[in-house]
């Protein structure tokens, strides 16, 4: 069953507060008529918003010159005022008898859309088709969301174009049925988001957390406000939104044992987006290893030279390189708290207690274990982490909102200088 058509229109009024919708370039035509798109802006949830939707109803939405004008210019548009950008995105392809001012067009939103990349938010949602450079402009957004049935592949004749496909390969953040729920996701996603990089995020009544100490995003943030992004893939990762006393986070869950490439490669994106936009980010760390050196290398390159506020809580075990990455002072948390019976250790629990202390190898095979067991249990603890200084405060389920509440509230006014330089060469 194919994707429903929308009229472009609808999409916008049902995305925009309630009569607050103003067309841009409503007059502006191509060579066949109307351009193949509607763009405008107006206000979701009360927030300046720019949005285009492409319109099926004028030769499939096909891009063209008209609709590269119409699309950029909104472009022009939020980067002067400094306001998200939305694109909902359903099109037969492009107009191909206008040959090489195709391609031009296409490259023109490309490098308006990049120049916008890190300044104001952007958001994709495919409604139906969007495949070749289409796909590639939807790409260049911060987030994907797809209607279960649309299209999205740079390769137009196979390769995997479903949604799901999608969502398994970290290319979508969320899969929703009908046009509708596309539409609310996105505004559900922007309620996380500052209007652009010069901002704060918007602070929202606070609400009590969830009672689930067993589940500590649940258990810190705000009741109902943890919205996770980028599906199945690179699970068991958990990366999110969240917000803590009124306040939007950047929540990352790691869930014990390795860190796969697919994992790094999703949390490495989240550190980007939130230090991009002064997001705090709190990550929960409970890992042993990296499963890739390269994706590992990246990742502790982006969270070094992440200036946002951040706060590491080693929920389990820490081990080595993971510990370097996510909690050390390789990674400049701002604060690092702990649970109690967390592991903190240069390598395996059990490898380094027989590397420490040498009775153990000479024990008989029966006691080793337990006398392993023994000496991680004693020695490399949290609390003897602490006691060096390599962890602020050891904390139980029971304050760590609070802790968390009073550390957001002070942090947010973080300021930090860098070193002039274009970007980080790891990418």
């Amino acid at each position: 069953m194919g994707v429903e058509k929308i009229s472009s229109y609808d999409v916008l009024n049902a995305f925009f507060d309630e009569g607050s919708f103003n067309e841009t370039d409503a007059y502006l035509k191509g060579e066949s008529g109307e351009a193949e798109a509607v763009t405008g802006y107006g206000t979701v949830d009360g927030v300046d918003v720019y949005a285009f939707a492409q319109n099926v109803d004028v030769c499939g939405g096909a891009m063209s010159k008209a609709q590269s004008k119409k699309i950029t210019r909104l472009y022009d548009l939020a980067l002067k005022t400094g306001a998200p950008v939305v694109g909902f995105y359903d099109s037969v392809g492009g107009r191909l008898e206008q040959k090489y001012e195709l391609l031009s067009a296409y490259g023109e939103i490309l490098r308006k859309s990049s120049k916008l990349s890190g300044i104001v938010p952007q958001i994709s949602v495919i409604l139906g088709n969007c495949m070749g450079t289409s796909a590639l402009i939807a790409a260049a957004a911060d987030y994907i969301i797809m209607e279960k049935d649309a299209k999205l592949s740079v390769d137009t004749v196979g390769g995997k174009v479903s949604a799901q496909d999608n969502l398994s390969s970290g290319n979508a953040s969320f899969v929703c049925e009908g046009y509708e729920a596309c539409v609310d996701k996105a505004k559900a996603l922007l309620g996380y988001f500052p209007a652009n990089n010069l901002e704060p995020a918007p602070a929202f009544e606070s609400v009590p957390a969830y009672a689930e100490p067993d589940k500590l995003p649940k258990y810190f943030a705000d009741e109902g406000s943890i919205l996770c992004v980028g599906g199945g893939y690179g699970e068991p990762v958990c990366t999110a939104f969240g917000r803590v006393n009124g306040y939007p986070v950047g929540i990352i869950v790691t869930k014990g044992g390795v860190i796969s490439s697919d994992s790094a490669k999703k949390m490495t994106k989240h550190v980007r987006f939130c230090d991009a936009f002064s997001i705090p980010l709190i990550t929960i760390v409970d890992a042993e290893k990296f499963e890739s050196l390269g994706d590992a290398s990246k990742l502790i390159s982006t969270y070094a030279d992440a200036t946002t506020v951040k706060i590491s809580i080693i929920s389990g075990t820490a081990i080595g390189a993971v510990y370097i990455a996510l909690a050390g002072s390789t990674a400049g948390a701002d604060l690092v708290y702990a649970m109690y019976d967390a592991v903190v250790s240069p390598v395996a629990p059990k490898a380094a207690a027989f590397i420490l202390d040498g009775s153990i190898a000479d024990a008989p095979v029966a006691q080793q274990d337990k006398m392993a067991m023994d000496y991680v249990k004693a020695n490399l603890t949290a609390v003897k982490a602490a006691e060096d200084g390599y962890i602020d405060d050891i904390v139980d389920t029971d304050i760590l909102r609070d802790k968390l509440c009073s550390a957001i509230e002070i942090l947010l006014s973080k300021r930090v200088s860098t070193l002039p330089k274009k970007h980080t060469t790891k990418v």
